[in-house]
């Protein structure tokens, strides 16, 4: 993917994750639904919430790169449509951990060739707050194992 590429984060790269953040919510909401369990569904609508606010983070950074408040198109604006099976498990959450961990370290190397102290703690914040979201699928991973053999 063109964002994982990305050794700066450039306006282009900038709105495509604007777009995938804001997309997230879409993810995690779509996967709470079809988890069995509502205590791990909820920690996953919890990053879904989270993932909206990394949106307006980015769109914050590609202000002060601009100098201008940014606007967001249409486009940038539009969701990512996401393709699930109809039931979900636990096994299908590994590779999301793992897509979390990946973006911390993108908002880490995207931080380290920043110099604006403002923007650096907006990525690096963010990025933090994506190794939360692995945690907290860990979280339901177990939630949902502990589950399955209580039954």
């Amino acid at each position: 993917m063109k964002i994982n590429e990305a050794e700066i984060l450039d306006i282009e790269t900038a709105e495509l994750l604007v777009r995938l953040e804001n997309s997230g919510d879409v993810l995690y909401n779509e996967l709470a639904a079809r988890l069995n369990n509502e205590e791990a569904a909820e920690l996953l609508r919890k990053n879904g919430r989270e993932e909206v606010g990394h949106a307006r983070r980015v769109m914050k950074v590609i202000s002060l790169k601009t100098g201008t408040e940014y606007v967001p198109s249409a486009e940038v604006l539009e969701k990512f449509e996401v393709d699930l099976p109809d039931s979900v498990d636990a096994s299908a959450l590994p590779m999301i951990v793992e897509g979390e961990l990946q973006g911390d370290l993108g908002y880490q190397k995207w931080a380290s060739h920043e110099t604006d102290p403002e923007i650096i703690e907006l990525l690096l914040r963010n990025g933090r707050e994506e190794t939360k979201h692995a945690e907290r699928i860990k979280q339901a991973i177990e939630i949902l194992a502990s589950a399955e053999v209580a039954q």
